[in-house]
Order: C-alpha cells, then sequence, then structure tokens
C-alpha cells in the first residue's frame, strides 16, 4: 500500500461491525492524526495503523459523527493519547456523559471549529435514530472532504455543505431490493429505509451526482447482508470522479485529500482497490 501524502485518508473499517477514519497529515516525524470515528477496540485500531507506519500516539484529535456503538466504543476512554482531544456534537456529548462513555477530553463543537493546526471543520447535525448524526465539510491541505454516514436521507443543507468538495466520503448501505427481500424483521427495515436510518445505493448515487465531487468518492458503511460491492460499483463506473468501496474487514488505499492540479488525469479505480 502506497503511503500517505501530506494530507490523505485512510478507511481502516467501515460497516456495522466498525467504522474507523484515518486522516494523516504531514510528513514523517510531524504527521498528525486525526481519526473519524473510533468503533474498532483500540487493540486492532493500534494494529491497523501500526500497518501504516502510524502510532496510536500521532493521534491528535477524534471526530465522531455519533454515539453508536459501532462508531465510538466506549474502551477508549482510557486509551487515547493525552494530548488526544474527542470533539462530537453537543446532544452525543451530553448523552455520552450521562451514561459515563466519553473521557475527560471529549468537548462539543459550537458552530465552525479547528480541530486541528490546519483542519478546519464544519459540522451539520442531521436525523438519525433518536440522538441524529453529524456530516463534516473537512478544509485540509488545501484540499476539502465531505464525509457523511448514517444519514437516514439526504437533505438540501447537506448537499449546500458538501457541494464540490475534492473528495467525498458517505455511506452507500443497502440495495432497496435486497433489503425488501432480506429476512430481516419488518421493523427493522423500517428504521433503515424510513428516512432516519441508512442510504440506499440510489440515494447515495444521486447524492454524489447533486453534491459533485471533483475528483474522488468514497463510499462508507454497506451492508454485508443486504449489498454488494459490485452493486455499488455498477452505479459509477463511467461518472466523472475515481472511487473506492470501503469494507470491514480491510483498510482501503490511501486517498489523497490535497488539491488536483487542473491537468492532472486519474486513472478510474475498480471497487477492487490495490491492497
Amino acid at each position: 500500500m502506497d503511503g500517505p501524502s501530506p494530507a490523505s485518508m485512510c478507511v481502516l473499517a467501515s460497516g456495522s461491525g466498525g467504522n474507523c477514519t484515518v486522516i494523516a497529515v504531514g510528513d514523517g516525524d510531524a504527521r498528525r492524526v486525526m481519526l473519524i470515528d473510533a468503533g474498532l477496540s483500540p487493540r486492532r485500531t493500534r494494529r491497523l495503523l501500526g500497518d501504516l507506519d502510524l502510532s496510536m500516539e500521532q493521534v491528535r484529535v477524534v471526530l465522531l459523527t455519533h454515539l453508536d456503538t459501532d462508531h465510538w466504543r466506549w474502551s477508549w476512554r482510557g486509551e487515547l493519547p493525552e494530548a488526544a482531544r474527542v470533539f462530537l456534537s453537543g446532544t452525543h456529548l451530553a448523552a455520552g456523559r450521562r451514561a459515563g462513555w466519553l473521557p475527560p477530553s471529549a468537548s462539543a463543537w459550537d458552530g465552525d471549529f479547528e480541530a486541528m493546526n490546519g483542519v478546519g471543520v464544519r459540522p451539520l447535525h442531521m436525523d438519525h435514530d433518536d440522538l441524529g448524526v453529524s456530516a463534516f465539510r473537512i478544509e485540509i491541505g488545501g484540499g476539502t472532504l465531505g464525509f457523511a454516514t448514517d444519514l437516514g436521507r439526504v437533505t438540501a443543507p447537506l448537499i449546500e455543505l458538501l457541494r464540490g468538495v475534492e473528495v467525498l466520503a458517505i455511506e452507500s448501505n443497502y440495495c432497496t431490493r435486497m433489503q425488501v427481500g432480506s429476512a430481516r424483521p419488518w421493523f427493522l427495515k423500517k428504521r433503515i429505509m424510513g428516512g432516519r436510518g441508512h442510504l440506499s445505493n440510489d440515494e447515495a448515487a444521486r447524492a454524489v451526482e447533486a453534491i459533485a465531487p471533483r475528483r474522488h468518492v468514497v463510499f462508507l458503511h454497506l451492508s454485508r447482508e443486504c449489498n454488494r460491492p459490485s452493486l455499488v460499483a455498477d452505479l459509477h463506473r463511467g461518472g466523472d470522479y475515481e472511487f473506492t468501496i470501503s469494507e470491514q474487514f480491510a483498510p482501503t488505499r490511501w486517498v489523497r485529500l490535497t488539491r488536483t492540479p487542473a491537468a492532472q488525469v486519474y486513472p478510474r479505480s475498480l471497487w477492487e482497490a490495490p491492497r
């Protein structure tokens, strides 16, 4: 696997079994790491970071979309480096503090904020189950990353927030036909498809078209029971963007976040990204 550029992302894992994305900024000993969600065990995360020539000690920030256990594990409370900070919405902060799930470093944002030096974040709180979920536009290394998962539905404010980002990471959770035909109980299907759960492949494809990312799309949180990577890939072949499909049990390649020179031409990727 190629190493990161001065600002790059790698999805360590994505799905109902746990979600964690690495944002690496800088070079060599000066490299800093931000995690988006920490839904893997600290031990597994440490191992996967090591495979990328990174360490837990380089983690400066954990940015949480929400507190579902596949996005934040309470076992992280005593495992983060002393200097690391956890950022999440005020709604999730209050709930996490009541439950005793969060470290003392956790704090809520109030509008746009700087997660770490040179990394600006614009959050948007959206519907998902009872407490909602946060999507982010992240300004980093002269480029932009849009990050949105567990959405339920795509809204006009979300499209406006993420429009024209360099790289878009968005969930493409389920195939509607497979979801409807699955053996899952009706209440679960209703929760997933009812506008406060997850995005279908078709909804994600329409969101990508509306947001119009400049270069690359990373698809997140595919259902292992009600989706297939090939179904997602079929919807996006022929688009004017490169794409990567994340997995539950293997990290993606590095995706560069820095701005792309207009003259640069990128080959289209297949969902079977090289390891």
